[in-house]
């Protein structure tokens, strides 16, 4: 699962949030000038599926009234103030940044240094461009909407930027893509708070898929293929039914009936990904699954997803999120015992 989200956990505690599991978990949505109302309400629909997990409340820089980019203005319940009493702050997108200014001031700067250190923050799609303002990206990776990369790195190329991903989770910092990719990331908290299981609940409860395969690459513009041009969704829902074989390009393309050069082309086009990538994210998703739900034995789960031997599936697994398959098990199946 991690390729389409390019984490990048650091150490076991950035796998889950390791406070009191009996806590609320208290999300402030920063609502700005220009804010896009869609993603504003993500939040609120994502982490309040939770079953109680998360208490949701909605800020502004100065208490008042914020324009959104449609032809009405929205009334919030409080003010900056509630900022510092944050577990998780959420920076939804304006319509469109401010200034070509790469240094905050004035009520937004002040209203983010009430931020407590180590508070999660995370942006969906135009928020990364006021994290990135604010310094706090400086040396990150992090990622925005495609169409606005190429700004961002010439605003902030201090910023490690991405525009391939959906999202990117940096420890204590998550970037998004646009709308869309805002469920994504939330979900994904939902996913590193209480494993795998809650996050399906709530994904099921919104009726969005728990996990978006790919990247951005999917998503930008590019000439639409002719009607009669097979794709390749049938051959990768016929590859997901069969992980535990050695599935090689020329089986992919077989089943496609393509010959190797135009399947990978059209697989990329579609997935944003080559064949093989996206065989191994595939592979290690399967797995963490199997590591959260069951207790299968390393090696079985290893065969089960087709790595050849469980040291394939822990270099697979560490490359993708940094852990050892035993330490991604202690740590989800205690997150399961504790609810």
């Amino acid at each position: 699962m991690s390729g389409s989200g390019a984490t990048d956990v650091r150490d076991l505690d950035d796998l889950r949030d390791l406070r009191d599991p009996g806590a609320v978990h208290r999300v402030v949505v920063l609502a700005l000038d220009g804010v896009h109302p869609f993603e504003l309400g993500i939040p609120q629909r994502i982490f309040g599926a939770a079953d109680g997990r998360y208490e949701i409340r909605t800020c502004s820089v100065d208490g008042g009234p914020v324009r959104a980019d449609s032809d009405f203005r929205i009334t919030v319940e409080h003010g900056p103030e509630v900022l510092a009493e944050a577990d998780t702050v959420v920076i939804p997108p304006v319509e469109q940044y401010p200034s070509d200014s790469t240094a905050l001031t004035g009520p937004l700067a002040d209203a983010l240094a009430r931020i407590r250190p180590g508070t999660r923050i995370v942006s969906i799609c135009t928020g990364a461009f006021v994290l990135a303002a604010a310094g706090l990206l400086d040396g990150r990776r992090a990622t925005t909407h495609w169409v606005l990369a190429e700004r961002f790195m010439r605003l902030f190329p201090q910023v490690k930027l991405d525009p391939d991903v959906l999202f990117v989770d940096d420890g204590d910092i998550l970037t998004s893509a646009g709308a869309g990719a805002g469920v994504d990331v939330c979900l994904h908290v939902v996913r590193r708070d209480h494993g795998a299981e809650m996050a399906n609940h709530v994904a099921r409860q919104c009726v969005v898929p728990p996990w978006r395969e790919g990247g951005q690459a999917q998503y930008i513009e590019q000439p639409v293929p002719e009607a009669s041009t097979a794709g390749t969704a049938a051959t990768r829902e016929w590859a997901l039914g069969h992980l535990d074989l050695p599935l090689t390009l020329a089986d992919l393309a077989d089943h496609a009936q393509m010959s190797l050069r135009t399947f990978a082309r059209r697989f990329r086009d579609e997935a944003g990904m080559s064949p093989g990538r996206w065989l191994t994210q595939q592979r290690v998703a399967r797995a963490r699954h199997l590591l959260e739900s069951s207790d299968m034995p390393v090696d079985r789960i290893a065969g089960e997803v087709g790595f050849a031997t469980a040291a394939s599936l822990r270099q697979h697994l560490h490359a993708a999120i940094g852990v050892s398959p035993l330490a991604y098990r202690r740590t989800f199946q205690s997150t399961r015992q504790a609810y």
